[in-house]
Parts: C-alpha cells; sequence; structure tokens
C-alpha cells in the first residue's frame, strides 16, 4: 500500500512524540483505578483530535474541561480537568519550565488573601504528600522566563472534574497526572484554547 505525502508526514510527526517513562513506586498510595468512578467522557482515553498543535503539545479546552496531549496523526490522549474560577482563568501559550514529584506547595498571594491561616507554610512550604494540594506531580507553567504561579497537578476530587473549581490552576486526579508527567518534558508547549481555537 502506497502512504500518501500527507500521511507519511504524520506518521513521522508521531514517531516524535517522547514515549510515556516507565512508572516506578509511588512513596505515598496512590488509586491508579479512581478514574474509573469518573463519569465516562471525563475518564482517559486516546482518541480522535484534529489539531495544527505539534506532536508532544499538550492542549486544553477551558470550555469543555478537557487536557489533551497530542500524539500525531490526528490521535491525542485526552483527560478530563478541573479548571481555573472565572476570576483566576488565563489563557494563551505557556511552556512547561519545571517538573517534580511530589511537589512542595508554596501558597501564592491569592491563597493567602482567602485562608490567611496558609502563611504558616511560609516560606518553605508544604512537603510533598497526601495531605498537599499539588497531590503526586506538578508541572510549573512559565511565560518566556516568567512563572505564571499556575501549575498542571495532581490532587483533583473526583467531584471537580469537569467543573471550574480551581483557583487558576489545571487540576488532574493523581493517576491522569502520573500518565501526563510520564509524557511529558521540560519545554514542553501548552495551549489554552479560546473559543476561536488555537491561541496565538
Amino acid at each position: 500500500m502506497r502512504l500518501s505525502r500527507r500521511s507519511f508526514i504524520a506518521m513521522l510527526a508521531a514517531l516524535t512524540v517522547v514515549p510515556a517513562r516507565e512508572a516506578l513506586a509511588e512513596p505515598f498510595a496512590v488509586d491508579m483505578k479512581e478514574g474509573k468512578k469518573l463519569a465516562f467522557k471525563f475518564q482517559r482515553k486516546e482518541m480522535a483530535f484534529e489539531t495544527s498543535a505539534a506532536p508532544g503539545t499538550v492542549v486544553v479546552d477551558p470550555k469543555k474541561c478537557f487536557l489533551y496531549f497530542v500524539l500525531g496523526g490526528g490521535q491525542a490522549i485526552r483527560y478530563g480537568v478541573a479548571l481555573g474560577k472565572s476570576a483566576h482563568a488565563w489563557e494563551g501559550e505557556v511552556t512547561i519550565k519545571k517538573m517534580a514529584e511530589w511537589p512542595i506547595w508554596v501558597p501564592a498571594p491569592y491563597h493567602l488573601k482567602v485562608k490567611p491561616d496558609l502563611a504558616k507554610w511560609l516560606p518553605g512550604g508544604m512537603p510533598g504528600g497526601p495531605e498537599n494540594p499539588l497531590g503526586a506531580r506538578a508541572l510549573y507553567l512559565f511565560k518566556g522566563e516568567v512563572d505564571t504561579v499556575n501549575r498542571i497537578h495532581g490532587a483533583a476530587k473526583i467531584s471537580d472534574i469537569g467543573k471550574k473549581a480551581t483557583a487558576g490552576c489545571i487540576g488532574m486526579l493523581n493517576a491522569d497526572v502520573i500518565d501526563l508527567y510520564s509524557r511529558v518534558q521540560v519545554g514542553t508547549r501548552v495551549v489554552m484554547m479560546t473559543k476561536s481555537g488555537l491561541f496565538g
């Protein structure tokens, strides 16, 4: 069977995606089957996804509360997520500049404004663990060299997925953020969609 030029290019693009890294034993308990408790449309799945974004890009659909990891060849892995409330919503293109497993959480100014008692975790931050708001993984989003203070992170509750329920970050189930973490790398592009499609 002869491949068209378009099919051949799509096949080569798909091969450039970084393969998922093998999961290691977690220092804290994680329910890797928790996603099965979600409504079916928010469960992690590989599916058709037409986009101009290059393979390896993360695309977020804020209207539908989905995050896509682009595989290329018209395919992506889709995750259900929790997104920022309107007061903390953001859009545009950012880059993952730092990645951490069971990260330390340092309250941002807007956290302290709502809950002043969180100042007890300053300046060193809250150690990683089951009670940490960032959960099992955190991907730190930068605009150029500027930290946006927004993260893609774990610890989201089943009841939050599919809703505008965070303070600006993109929340995922721990099992899902562990999977995404294994696929991205420092330098990965993250794009927040707008009503007209991809931003920028």
